[in-house]
């Protein structure tokens, strides 16, 4: 089923797995384990408040991308399958940016593709981040290291 989504609308991580979830047993009855990671927005970077964030991207450039990564995630590792969420547009502290998931029989394969889609999610996907700070507007230069 792979799944991508680049997405303007907010979205509840936990209620978005469950109902992809739902969908997969139907396909994968031998699912033993599920890795994911959700990340949030902070309302600070590099010691500055942060009140906004906006997310630009090119969609077809960074939908083709993401779908890359999770199909080599599906070729290097015994996984069934990946799921992969992420906003995009104007974001706030505590909204939850990126849900990234991987299924597989055993939670090694699971582990290992789900960190190799977040970071190369993290340090490659095209995406860019335009902070609101107190004392005006700055591009992010490099993501935060692991």
């Amino acid at each position: 089923m792979q799944q991508v989504v680049v997405t303007e609308m907010t979205f509840n991580p936990w209620q978005t797995l469950q109902e992809y979830e739902q969908q997969l047993q139907q396909h994968h009855p031998k699912i033993g384990a599920v890795s994911t990671f959700v990340g949030t927005m902070r309302d600070n970077n590099e010691g500055d408040a942060v009140q906004t964030l906006f997310l630009e991207h090119y969609p077809q450039m960074t939908e083709r991308y993401l779908r890359k990564i999770s199909d080599q995630a599906m070729q290097q590792w015994q996984i069934m399958d990946t799921l992969i969420v992420h906003r995009v547009g104007e974001m706030h502290p505590n909204d939850t940016i990126v849900l990234v998931a991987a299924w597989a029989a055993h939670r090694g394969a699971a582990f290992d593709a789900c960190r190799y889609l977040i970071e190369e999610l993290k340090h490659r996907a095209p995406f860019w981040k335009r902070e609101t700070l107190p004392t005006g507007e700055r591009w992010v230069e490099h993501n935060t290291p692991a």
